[in-house]
């Protein structure tokens, strides 16, 4: 599990791709960003997860936000 200030593992980033490759539709279970308009339940496909493990996915409602690793939940569905 990683915070804001340290970043995942190279094994865990590993992980993570495995988990949700380019393509793996997942659901938002909860994000820690006041700023964005995106709520549990919005569902998208993941496009990329990049080198610090943040899910780069194509939300469904127009939003290309970003899941960081060990702060923000999704689920494969």
């Amino acid at each position: 599990m990683a915070n804001r200030n340290q970043f995942p593992s190279r094994d865990t980033v590993e992980r993570v791709r495995r988990m949700y490759p380019k393509g793996s539709r997942v659901e938002l279970i909860s994000m820690d960003d006041p700023y964005s308009k995106l709520s549990p339940g919005d569902r998208g496909t993941v496009n990329v997860v990049d080198d610090t493990g943040t899910v780069f996915i194509s939300w469904d409602c127009g939003s290309s936000l970003g899941i960081v690793y060990g702060v923000d939940r999704i689920k494969k569905i």
